[in-house]
Parts: structure tokens; C-alpha cells; sequence
């Protein structure tokens, strides 16, 4: 464009020119040139919109789960009792049943020697159950001179099979003292838990593994109200 004086009238531009944009409009000033848009950028929206929408579908699903755990948290317990027991095997007279008979001075006992390793001790329930919290008590008695009586379970294998019939573990690890022992166990809905012992304290060859009472909790029907 020129830079001083009158613009001289155009002439007819040459018949190659005339056909599409090529040079047959005026170049914008410098400032009004539009931005570009380039390819790189129009990739990054796409990538953007995947992610927000992937986010968005992954809180959709979640959300259920999220509340369910909500209440699960602040839901009062209340006990639930398993309708079948079983082990892999048990010492006269101290069957599985006494580890669920809501007494602390009845015990269930493999008798076998030593830690006891790999014996296991089953609750199973007719109806699906949803469990929270599960309280063993080790030993033979919550007394605390009776602990070294026996030797007590120190890492147990939880294995839970569901309503659908589908089996997940849990890892426990219990104290070394006399007593019952609280921990959180929400596993949902559950026909059947089994708890295999891996070690225990105080083992020796003329002390078996026993455990006094399992305790299940569940949320109350009061949490309806």
C-alpha cells in the first residue's frame, strides 16, 4: 500500500488473480489480522473435552458408591449372627460354633502345634449379610492371665465370598493382648467369610492358636428410621 500521497486508481487485475482470493481482497491492517487457528490448539480442545467427559461419566458411577460409604460410616451397628460355622479342623471339644456363641470363656482351637499356619475357621450365612465391623477376640479367655495358654493368632487372611458368589481377602493383623479387638471390615454383601491364621504370637509345641469369639456388625434397621 503506498506510504505518502494519493493512491493511484487500480487497474484491472490479470485474469489469473480474479479467480478465487487471491489477491482480490485488500490485506488486513496489521492488528485486525484474525487469529489463526492451529491444528495444534483444535487437538488440545478435543483432548480437553475427552478428559472432562471421561471425569464425568467415572462421578457418574461413583457417585452411588460415594454415598453408600457415607452412610455406611455414620450408620449405628448392630450385631450379626452367622447361621452355619465350620473349620478346617478343631480340638475336642472346642468345635468352630464356640467362637460365635457371644462367650468370651469358650474357644475354637485347630489342635494342632505351633502358629497353627494355614488352619481356618468359616462363618456362613443363609441370607446375604452387609457387614461394617468385626471384633476377634485371641486367646482362650479375655483374661489377661490366661494369654499365654495358648498361642495367639497374629496375621489372619479374611477371605469373603459375596451374594454373587465371588470371593475378594482381606489382610488382618492382630495385637498381642488380652481382650477384643475392633476393626473396620465393610465388604458389602457376603454369604460366607473364612479366616485363615498365617502367624501368631507366642507359639510353641505344646501350645495351639485358639480364638475366643468373632463378632460381626452390620448397619441397624434403626438407620432407617
Amino acid at each position: 500500500m503506498p506510504m505518502a500521497g494519493d493512491a493511484p486508481t487500480p487497474g484491472r487485475l490479470p485474469w489469473w488473480r480474479r479467480f478465487g482470493p487471491f489477491g482480490s481482497k485488500e490485506a488486513p491492517w496489521a492488528g485486525d489480522r484474525p487469529a489463526l487457528r492451529r491444528a495444534f490448539d483444535r487437538v488440545l480442545s478435543w483432548l480437553t473435552a475427552a478428559i472432562v467427559l471421561t471425569l464425568l461419566i467415572v462421578l457418574a458411577f461413583n457417585i452411588p458408591k460415594g454415598v453408600q460409604a457415607t452412610r455406611d460410616h455414620f450408620a449405628k451397628r448392630a450385631p450379626v449372627s452367622p447361621d452355619r460355622y465350620t473349620s478346617s479342623r478343631h480340638y475336642p471339644g472346642h468345635k468352630p460354633d464356640l467362637a460365635f456363641d457371644k462367650l468370651n470363656d469358650t474357644w475354637w482351637g485347630p489342635g494342632v502345634a505351633e502358629s497353627g499356619q494355614g488352619q481356618w475357621i468359616e462363618a456362613r450365612f443363609d441370607q446375604p449379610a452387609r457387614l461394617l465391623d468385626l471384633i476377634i477376640t485371641p486367646g482362650i479367655s479375655t483374661r489377661a492371665e490366661d494369654l499365654r495358654k495358648s498361642a495367639l493368632p497374629h496375621r489372619v487372611t479374611a477371605t469373603i465370598t459375596g451374594a454373587d458368589g465371588k470371593t475378594t481377602t482381606r489382610q488382618l493383623t492382630l495385637d498381642q493382648g488380652a481382650g477384643p479387638q475392633r476393626r473396620a471390615f465393610r465388604v458389602g454383601e457376603v454369604s460366607a467369610v473364612r479366616f485363615t491364621i498365617d502367624s501368631a504370637y507366642g507359639t510353641s509345641a505344646k501350645k495351639q492358636v485358639s480364638i475366643a469369639e468373632i463378632e460381626f456388625f452390620g448397619p441397624s434397621s434403626a438407620n432407617s428410621g
